[in-house]
């Protein structure tokens, strides 16, 4: 199967447990929240591989972001520990590695300044008083940064490469 296709179809799990694991009450939270983590490690390492080819040091950066994003995110909404910084602002720094990443492969130029569009958005959350003002509109650019790739990966399913210089 596709690498980008997989990819994509775990990004479109993390879509649906995350927005169960924000919008849900009672016990499934904490289950779709693992769902969520656990579908998005599963992109984080896809997208590893996908984008090496592109610059092996963004790429790994990328994924040492998120898969710390992704800990985060599990420990606090667990109640395991507290924290200062929401992991939605590491995902802000990963959306613009990957954004970065993107734009310079042979993806369309436009779907990587989506992504780092989203991560701006993401990265409002590292200041919560900013991101208190901001919502909800502070999601916006996120969700359709990431949708729109998810989709792109899913329809189109590309072998991404270094964009020619």
């Amino acid at each position: 199967m596709n690498l980008a296709r997989v990819a994509g179809a775990c990004y479109v799990v993390t879509f649906l447990a995350g927005s169960w694991a924000l919008a849900g009450r009672g016990p499934l939270r904490l289950e779709a929240n693992a769902v969520a983590a656990a579908s998005y490690v599963a992109v984080t390492l896809l997208f590893y591989r996908l984008f090496r080819p592109v610059h092996a040091g963004v790429s790994l950066a990328a994924a040492i972001v998120s898969l710390a994003g992704c800990t985060l995110s599990a420990l606090v909404m667990s109640r395991v520990v507290t924290s200062p910084v929401n992991p939605l602002a590491l995902f802000g720094i990963y959306c613009l590695l990957i954004g970065w990443l993107a734009a310079r492969s042979t993806l369309p130029v436009a779907l990587g300044a989506l992504m780092a569009f989203g991560g701006l958005g993401w990265l409002t959350f590292a200041i919560p008083d900013l991101a208190r003002a901001l919502a909800p509109y502070n999601f916006a650019p996120g969700i359709v940064g990431e949708a729109l790739l998810t989709l792109w990966l899913l329809v189109a399913g590309p072998t991404v490469q270094r964009r020619p210089s």
